[in-house]
């Protein structure tokens, strides 16, 4: 392996996509809903644009939302007032409603981080390891922590600390932002298995068609003779160097996982028939599909079936990690419900129903190795 080779990465988004702050929007604070659309309040422009030298005018602007000092006439993407707009609406729009907030650079540009896509790669390695290797799941294994409690089997899969560990060797970049306007708003809501939806989010999400451009730089000086005499030495090397097939492979199995768990569910016709799809598709050399962000299941960012296949294992966990929750039997399936995308109409009656439209977090990459 030479000693750098870096590769341009195209990532596609196929559904919606939503990577957050940890951060609440608040209808009529941070936003307001007109016309259809979600705007995201400035509110250090609207301020200015008060007369705030009035006593009692500073006294009522105190007690006011910024979004009621607005009027029908100011809702124009190029008034100076809104940062950005939104395609679509949220469920609420009551004053204080929540909306989870898209991760964005200083110029309110959505961007790739580089940690979310080296996070699932790394998730689908390890599961690809754990399969050519043969493990086994073993309780003893699992840190009661929830945050570390797969870290005795990272070590043994990847090295037993982070000097040692094969993916020093892969650096992903953030990737350039794109523009606001490849921004909406998202209505989710958790699907059990009986087809109820429940659990109303909503979110600024990634439109599908958006293309991310990142680089992915892998150190192959960190597997060299250099790095044994300087004591620097990893292993591993062949998991880098087809980075696209494991990714593949694990994001098939999802997809036929996925496929099987909607088909049995009559108003997700559409999204078992999007899995059915992934599950068949052969993107091409260099290319694989991916799961990413929230919202893609316990299954996308653990060893998922590994771990299913011994009930006693996985009843053990579920019980000292708290994972389950409501009534559950012994070898029930899962986790038993799903995150996805629902789409609001509305029946002759005005009132809205909601349809469930897409799973979230779905992409498709390309690697293109840069020419020295």
């Amino acid at each position: 392996m030479a000693a750098y080779t870096i590769y341009d990465l195209t990532v596609s988004v196929l559904t919606p996509l939503h990577i957050g702050t940890g951060r609440e929007l608040l209808n009529q604070y941070d936003y307001a809903i007109h016309s259809g659309r979600t705007w995201r309040l400035n509110e250090g422009a609207l301020l200015d644009a008060q007369d705030v030298e009035d006593a009692e005018m500073a006294a009522t602007l105190a007690q006011t939302p910024p979004a009621q000092l607005l009027r029908g006439q100011d809702f124009r993407p190029d008034s100076g007032l809104f940062r950005y707009v939104l395609r679509g609406t949220p469920r609420s729009g009551a004053e204080g409603a929540q909306l989870r907030e898209q991760i964005k650079d200083a110029f309110d540009r959505p961007y790739l981080p580089g940690s979310s896509l080296k996070g699932a790669v790394r998730t689908a390695l390890a599961w690809n390891l754990w399969q050519q290797r043969q493990m086994r799941p073993d309780v003893n294994k699992i840190d009661r922590r929830r945050q570390w409690a797969a870290q005795a089997y990272e070590k043994e899969l990847f090295g037993r600390d982070p000097n040692s560990d094969s993916l020093r060797a892969l650096q992903v970049s953030d990737s350039a932002p794109v523009d606001s306007d490849r921004l909406l708003l998202l209505n989710a809501r958790v699907m059990n298995r009986r087809g109820s939806l429940d659990a109303p989010i909503e979110m600024e999400a990634i439109a599908p068609d958006t293309q991310f451009s990142l680089t992915l730089k892998v150190d192959g000086a960190l597997f060299s003779e250099w790095a044994v005499a300087n004591r620097l030495r990893l292993n591993g090397q062949e998991f880098l160097t087809d980075l696209p097939s494991a990714i593949q492979n694990h994001s098939l199995a999802l997809a036929r996982q996925e496929a099987a768990w909607f088909k049995e569910i009559g108003p997700a016709r559409q999204i078992a028939g999007f899995f059915q799809q992934l599950a068949s598709s052969s993107p091409g050399v260099r290319r694989f599909l991916i799961s990413l962000g929230w919202g893609t299941g316990w299954t996308s960012k653990t060893f998922g079936p590994h771990l299913q296949s011994d009930t006693d294992f996985m009843e053990r966990i579920l019980s000292d990690h708290r994972l389950a929750r409501g009534r559950r039997q012994r070898a029930d399936p899962f986790p038993k419900s799903r995150r996805v995308v629902v789409q609001i109409s509305r029946d002759r009656q005005g009132r809205p129903v909601e349809s469930p439209a897409a799973p979230l977090g779905w992409c498709l990459v390309e690697m293109k190795e840069r020419n020295r």
